[in-house]
């Protein structure tokens, strides 16, 4: 199966083509007619990109499909009439990735750019080219000690797109009142359970984990950033990467005390690994549960599971971030305690104030 496995976020600086030569599609000078091969695919990986040159006449697009679900950042400065109303044809059209632009330090964001843009083009060809995926459905388990973020999470889940989901919300040593209140309009089922303060916080998400019903469980925090489609995205990395667990790298933070956003670009992405982010762990509710769901512990429930699917001889996927902001403010608030002053030294890119990615925006 084509997918992004094994993007590349370093590029050069030239671009392949893409033809119709009156009978088959030809890609950096090489003729696909059975389409494209895992092979083919990563000898363009480290291109900039794939120029897209599109005949006058209507043509088979499962090779420039296949390009896009592979995350190759495909361009073409127009396209024929007969692929004006294909939002394949607007994806490519857009050239926002390759102008220069600079963080707030007057550091490129390149890199970024092409990476936003390969991701809108593997969403759309792999929904497009895999026709044997069945999302199924989702249970975002949400465990929280802040009523006053109940409403600023279940917002940023009301929005997620192309799934289907339900709620299991874990108001952990407080009344959930302010939870219910949060919820009166909730566009998805959503269970409210109320759980003793004492209870330690990997017991905690197997008491949510008892309650859900969906095919898989997503691990979700309450007081981080999520793009609308990070369900969606998880669940086409599980489909493609057939790993285990996926979930996504700890990337962008928002570093509340200095209103600074810093971008951490040490992570490769679509990679199997033995680290993603704790708030974006997805798995199978059966698997997990046939794992014993998370070790009760107090904190580190996150790298323990990992290290769990690891000992038992699962496999861990890392999809893109790009759609997943994390918020540090005062260490003593977080279960991982990290100053401030690290994140900025292994900062990639700074930006002054909160800066979240196009993809983060939802564009």
């Amino acid at each position: 199966m084509i997918s992004p496995k094994g993007f590349l976020r370093a590029s050069g600086t030239s671009m392949a083509e893409a033809r119709w030569d009156g009978s088959q599609w030809i890609v950096a000078s090489t003729p696909v007619p059975q389409g494209l091969t895992e092979t083919d695919v990563d000898g363009l990986r480290n291109l900039l990109g794939v120029r897209v040159l599109w005949p006058s006449s209507a043509v088979p697009l499962d090779v420039i499909l296949q390009l896009a679900a592979a995350g190759i950042p495909l361009h073409s400065s127009v396209v024929p009439r007969w692929l004006a109303d294909d939002p394949l044809g607007a994806l490519v059209l857009d050239g926002r990735w390759l102008e220069p632009e600079k963080d707030s330090s007057g550091v490129s964001i390149a890199e970024l750019r092409r990476e936003e843009h390969s991701v809108r083009l593997r969403r759309h060809g792999l929904r497009r080219t895999d026709h044997s995926r069945r999302p199924g459905s989702v249970s975002v388990i949400l465990p929280s000690r802040r009523p006053w973020m109940a409403a600023f999470a279940l917002k940023q889940i009301a929005q997620q797109r192309d799934v289907d989901l339900e709620v299991v919300y874990a108001a952990h040593g407080f009344p959930a009142d302010a939870v219910r209140e949060a919820a009166r309009e909730f566009p998805f089922p959503i269970e409210i359970m109320e759980i003793d303060g004492e209870t330690v916080f990997g017991d905690v998400l197997n008491t949510a984990i008892e309650r859900a019903g969906g095919d898989y469980v997503a691990k979700w925090d309450d007081d981080d950033w999520y793009g609308q489609d990070h369900l969606s995205d998880l669940l086409l990395a599980k489909a493609y990467s057939g790993a285990d667990l996926v979930g996504m790298s700890a990337e962008f933070f928002y570093l509340e005390p200095l209103n600074v956003t810093i971008r951490r670009a040490k992570f490769i992405s679509e990679i199997t690994t033995n680290l993603v982010a704790g708030g974006t762990i997805m798995m199978e509710r059966t698997a997990l549960k046939e794992l014993g769901g998370f070790r009760p512990l107090p904190r580190a429930v996150d790298s323990a599971l990992l290290a769990t699917v690891g000992e038992s001889g699962g496999t861990v996927y890392r999809t893109h971030g790009l759609g997943y902001m994390l918020l540090r403010g005062l260490t003593e608030q977080h279960t991982w305690l990290q100053p401030l002053s690290q994140f900025l030294r292994s900062s990639a890119n700074q930006w002054r104030g909160f800066r979240p990615t196009q993809i983060l925006e939802g564009s």
